[in-house]
């Protein structure tokens, strides 16, 4: 993947977080794989970390939050399985 690809793949993954959560209720969560399935396709594993840093870029813009256990954690230290919620 080249950075011009890169940048598109973002985009994309960014894209789709906010369609999948928008098509789910408000107190909804989605896991970065289903974004990274979605956009990704048979290749989503290489398309995780990718997805994670979209969520996190979604969080800094104040579109989503980030949650374990149901709480809503810092994404910078989250560490382990994350959900992703819309922002209210």
């Amino acid at each position: 993947m080249t950075p011009r690809d890169s940048a598109g793949i973002d985009q994309q993954l960014e894209a789709t977080i906010l369609g999948l959560l928008a098509a789910r209720a408000a107190t909804s969560t989605i896991c970065p794989s289903d974004a990274a399935r979605a956009v990704g396709g048979e290749h989503w594993r290489d398309l995780m970390e990718p997805a994670r840093r979209a969520a996190r870029r979604l969080v800094d813009a104040g579109e989503v939050v980030i949650t374990q256990g149901g709480s809503v954690v810092d994404p910078a230290t989250a560490k382990g399985p994350i959900r992703i919620r819309k922002a209210t």
